[in-house]
């Protein structure tokens, strides 16, 4: 029998507006887009988006990912991305960090769409 191997999963955030979306994960999250898919110029969008081992699906397809929604991250340098974050003029959302000795350091952010995206360092990283 063939071996099984699982990659990370990519969480699907429903959005519905591009440029709004464009805003929050590359100007403000710092995010590229990988790749985007339309089955015709009017129709909806769906993309790729990531930065470093970061990697999320958009879509404005009815139906992909509630909005909502909540991705866990785990990293390493959630001090690090809070502070880069914290120096970019983006008035809709200044983030702070929590700590907690069992789950460690987190920072949680909420797209324009009401997804949020729960960065946590884990104790002892």
């Amino acid at each position: 029998m063939p071996e099984i191997t699982f990659l990370p999963p990519v969480p699907v955030l429903r959005v519905f507006d591009v440029a709004k979306a464009h805003e929050f994960y590359l100007g403000y999250l710092g995010c590229t887009v990988d790749w985007e898919h339309r089955f015709a110029p009017e129709l909806p969008l769906y993309t790729q988006v990531s930065r470093g081992g970061l990697v999320l699906h958009l879509s404005e397809h009815h139906g992909d990912g509630t909005p909502g929604s909540v991705a866990y991250v785990e990293l390493a340098g959630v001090r690090a991305l809070h502070a880069e974050l914290a120096d970019k003029d983006y008035p809709f959302l200044k983030p702070g960090l929590e700590e907690d000795a069992e789950i460690g350091l987190s920072l949680t952010l909420t797209d324009p769409f009401g997804n949020q995206l729960r960065f946590n360092e884990p104790p002892g990283e």
